[in-house]
């Protein structure tokens, strides 16, 4: 957060405010004059200039962004003498925004066909005090993405990182923004702020020229400043800027520092504010508080999809809360946590709801329930080519498999949180959510006002993991702070996260190969039911392919997961490579690099490998090994895993993973480590035991000590191999490394046991029970 912004109560912000709810208008001094200490950066349209089109309305949506979908979560009533009495006299003009549509990416803020704004004002900012300020849509939530944004701007501009401050994920002060998901943030945001730091360097050291009157050609940029090798004259940024405006067009061309030239990018840098996390400095959104703020609870209902039928809240209203009653939506505010659960306690409530399936016939129901439609997103809903049948029909092997994926839970460790505040008819949020914007829409919508009377601040949070797209939290905050008339902030507990946020979805995938008796793959068909299309293509070279996604209806509220679908897809895919090497007796490398033609996804798998020591004889009874590896967001995997297996008291025990990865050049080796590492400790949980258990509309297991997630315990020796590719953009690595993980666990076990497992998770009770 922006120094200007620290004081939570002053949320206002005069000197970068909104030109319209879209763009960020140039920053101003105390009489509205341009400020002269700011370099701003501004696009015209030209070509070349503005944000690439993939950043924003041309990135498809994957069909398992299921939540960006879906129904507004509430639809109030708005009582017009409460909303009038609320904001005063006068005229309210309101925004009624349609409910989210597929086609447009941030949910809220977009309406298909609305075109993107192609200007960019205001990414970066040259204060007198040598701080550079950067403003970016893009949040951080755990994964250091703060940290490697600083790290470009500092190599383009040339300014030591620690004089860079990131402002993130702020509606009113930032560009907009689709959201931080799809391992977008490096190879678009990464991309754009070091074009923006190049253009302001060049415009810097142009400055200082006609300042000199000496060729521009012969200066450089340094530490923050503007030199003149042969007159050993040196300038600030700061002291260029001061006193006059700056507005520059990006470059169609600007040659930005290559790769092998990097001095600050590619070299591990430690968290920008660590020590403010560590020390716990930091404040979440959990922990956002301002004068007067009350505490929300909702009372939930007690089944999904269930009615309200009727209502009580007399005995709640003596309580001294405030209660509010709008539709479905019945929630209390007080001053304690405990007074505001205790009138939710008082109220009663009668709902009508209708029965449901249940985990137990999850797989039979997603095969019996298709939808119609076809899905142009993702990896597309059906890809064919050659002749499939009668390569099928001709093949030396068929194979024919089914392997299924459970519903599964995001668990952040710090779940859902809002804190909300009104002033008259603005509305002021600060939440936990990878899309600020989108919920900014969301927000819009519900209480039917314009987008621009609405302000989202994301404080770096507690992890998301796909899983906070929408602003359920925020709305719930903001509806009762509406009635209260104070501010009020709701935080969900572990018993809410589990239940009432969505799930991954779970799959049924039916895999049909033909394989000739040297190895060679000749067909191959792959259907996927539900979970969905992301990573659904085989990256193998196959001839005769068929290869379809099957929308279905879920049983249970679904959504983005850290690699989607992509999950589901490699497990069930490289599960199988597993087995169809078994059935022509060849070592499972061999096979796959057989029947790979993709160069760097065979590097990947050759270098992990190597470090894993693939071919040596096994050293104890027990002892299994295996891999799974593929492509997914423009970065490839290769994953080997050695697992125990003790038959007699059916525990499985995962030794150690090797996994190797190539995302292009490397920014930042320690926070790519870590996110690497961090996605195979993730990854245990739904490759071995994580699985949510529902019946009638109705979570079984939802709490902590009934849902099993990875402990220390289970944690493997981990080895990274970074594949760094200078000659390669720099793409994401938040999703990929993890679909390599599930499939090199099973084929261990399979390796270790003979027992072959097609269902995730794989061993929720022991092996004995599979």
């Amino acid at each position: 957060m922006n120094s200007r912004d620290q004081s939570i109560g002053k949320v206002s912000s005069p000197t970068r405010t909104m030109e319209n709810p879209h763009l960020c208008r140039k920053e101003r001094g105390k009489d509205g004059a341009p400020d002269s200490g700011s370099v701003e950066l501004r696009s015209t349209g030209q070509p070349g200039a503005a944000v690439p089109t993939k950043m924003f309305s041309e990135t498809a949506l994957e069909p398992e962004r299921y939540e960006l979908a879906a129904a507004a979560p509430y639809r109030f009533d708005l009582d017009r003498r409460e909303f009038f009495k609320f904001l005063g006299a006068g005229i309210v003009v309101v925004s009624v925004l349609k409910p989210a549509v597929v086609a447009q990416e941030s949910g809220g803020g977009r309406r298909r066909g609305e075109s993107l704004p192609k200007e960019i004002d205001a990414w970066l900012h040259i204060g007198e005090e040598r701080k550079v300020t950067v403003y970016t849509g893009k949040v951080e939530m755990g994964q250091n993405i703060r940290t490697s944004l600083t790290q470009a701007v500092a190599e383009e501009l040339h300014v030591p990182m620690d004089r860079i401050e990131l402002v993130m994920g702020d509606t009113q002060l930032t560009p907009f923004d689709m959201g931080t998901f799809g391992s977008r943030t490096t190879p678009t945001m990464n991309l754009q702020l070091r074009k923006v730091a190049a253009a302001a360097r060049d415009t810097l050291i142009g400055l200082a020229a006609k300042q000199w009157k000496v060729d521009a050609g012969h200066l450089v940029a340094e530490d923050g400043k503007v030199r003149d090798p042969q007159t050993k004259k040196s300038v600030e940024y700061a002291a260029l800027t001061k006193g006059q405006q700056l507005a520059q067009t990006l470059p169609a061309e600007d040659p930005l520092i290559p790769a092998t030239n990097w001095k600050v990018a590619g070299q591990s840098a430690g968290k920008v504010n660590g020590r403010e996390f560590v020390t716990g400095k930091h404040r979440y959104p959990s922990d956002q508080k301002l004068p007067e703020t009350l505490h929300g609870k909702v009372l939930r209902p007690p089944a999904f999809g269930a009615n309200l039928v009727s209502v009580d809240t007399s005995k709640a209203q003596q309580m001294g809360a405030t209660i509010v009653h709008d539709g479905n939506f019945v929630g209390a505010a007080a001053r304690s946590l405990d007074l505001a659960a205790a009138a939710v306690e008082a109220i009663h409530a009668e709902w009508k709801s209708e029965p449901q399936p249940s985990s137990k016939e999850l797989f039979d129901y997603l095969r019996k329930n298709t939808t119609e439609g076809t899905d142009p997103t993702g990896d597309g809903d059906r890809y064919e080519t050659g002749k499939v049948d009668p390569a099928l029909a001709s093949a030396d092997h068929k194979l024919q498999q089914t392997y299924t994926v459970s519903y599964i839970a995001h668990v952040p460790l710090e779940p859902r949180a809002a804190l909300a505040k009104w002033d008259g008819d603005k509305l002021t949020v600060w939440t936990g959510t990878q899309r600020p914007f989108g919920v900014r829409g969301q927000l819009a919508e519900a209480f039917r006002i314009p987008e621009d009377q609405v302000r989202v601040l994301m404080p770096d949070t507690g992890s998301a993991y796909g899983g906070k797209h929408t602003g359920e939290t925020a709305i719930e905050a903001a509806r009762l702070a509406r009635a209260a008339k104070h501010p009020v902030k709701v935080v969900w507990t572990r018993e809410e996260e589990f239940t009432w946020a969505y799930f991954r979805p779970a799959g049924v995938i039916d895999v049909t190969s033909g394989v000739r008796g040297d190895g060679t793959i000749t067909a191959w068909e792959f259907h996927n039911f539900n979970s969905g299309s992301a990573g659904i293509k085989t990256y193998y070279d196959i001839a005769n392919q068929r290869i379809q996604f099957h929308p279905t209806k879920s049983p249970l509220r679904q959504g983005s997961y850290r690699a989607l679908a992509a999950t589901a897809n490699h497990f069930a895919r490289e599960s199988h490579m597993d087995e169809v090497a078994h059935a022509v007796k060849m070592d499972s490398l061999e096979f796959r690099l057989k029947n790979l033609k993709d160069e760097r996804l065979r590097a990947a798998f050759q270098a992990a490998a190597k470090q894993f020591g693939w071919g040596k004889s096994k050293s104890a009874p027990g002892q299994g090994l295996g891999m799974g590896g593929g492509y997914e967001k423009l970065g490839y995997v290769a994953t080997f895993a050695e697992v125990n297996v003790d038959r007699k008291s059916g525990e499985v025990k995962v030794v150690r993973v090797v996994s190797a990865f190539d995302c292009g050049a490397v920014v930042n080796p320690d926070g790519l480590r870590n996110q690497i590492e961090g996605a195979n400790v993730q990854g245990l949980g739904g490759a071995l035991f994580e699985a949510i258990q529902f019946e009638n509309g109705k979570i079984l297991n939802g709490r902590m000590s009934e849902y099993r997630v990875p402990r220390f315990s289970d944690v493997p020796v981990l080895e990274t191999v970074l594949v760094d590719r200078k000659d390669q953009a720099s793409v994401g690595a938040g999703e990929c490394p993890m679909v390599g993980l599930a499939p090199a666990i099973a084929n261990a076990i399979f390796d270790a046991t003979g027992v072959r497992l097609r269902s995730l998770p794989l061993v929720p009770d022991g092996l004995k029970a599979s």
